[in-house]
């Protein structure tokens, strides 16, 4: 089973003067994929926060894969990615790419998003839009990829698909 934390990024949800209905739309998505949500938390858009909470649950090793959502946008407080690969290993691009790609079809607005993924050590983290919607269907654009990485992350390599011609 993967082991997931949500982290929701926001100023005026870790205030308390809003709602984080994002982190719940998450958690829910997990639990259907039939995912153990092990840690929840709410943070500011700050930079340094962001990235001591991730470095964190990476290296706590109590988690697979980290969700993030909120902060991947355009707007000045949008610090998330940058605070990621601040804390990162490796970079995986084609994340970003697909739900770029693929949420187009869902939503003009996609583009805007500047999430991604990352790893560090053995967990994935995983920058996902701050809207609900956003959210899970970034992450679905990707699901069917996760338990590839965190089997690859835990050293689990004789499953590589076979390439053809």
């Amino acid at each position: 089973m993967i082991r997931v934390a949500v982290v929701t990024i926001s100023d005026s949800a870790a205030a308390g003067t809003r709602e984080d209905r994002s982190g719940p739309a998450l958690r829910q998505r997990a639990a259907e994929l039939g995912w153990n949500v092990a840690e929840t938390r709410v943070v500011s858009d700050d930079a340094s926060t962001i990235s001591s909470t991730l470095r964190a649950l990476a290296d706590a090793d109590t988690v697979d894969v980290v969700l993030t959502t909120g902060g991947t946008g355009v707007s000045a407080r949008d610090v998330t990615p940058e605070a990621t690969r601040a804390i990162a290993d490796r970079d995986v691009p084609g994340f970003g790419e697909l739900m770029r790609s693929e949420g187009r079809k869902l939503t003009r607005m996609a583009p805007l998003s500047r999430g991604g993924a990352v790893t560090r050590a053995a967990t994935l983290i995983l920058n996902l839009p701050g809207s609900p919607r956003g959210a899970v269907d970034s992450l679905n654009i990707v699901v069917d990829l996760i338990p590839h990485v965190v089997d690859l992350l835990h050293g689990h390599t004789g499953h590589h698909a076979k390439l053809t011609d």
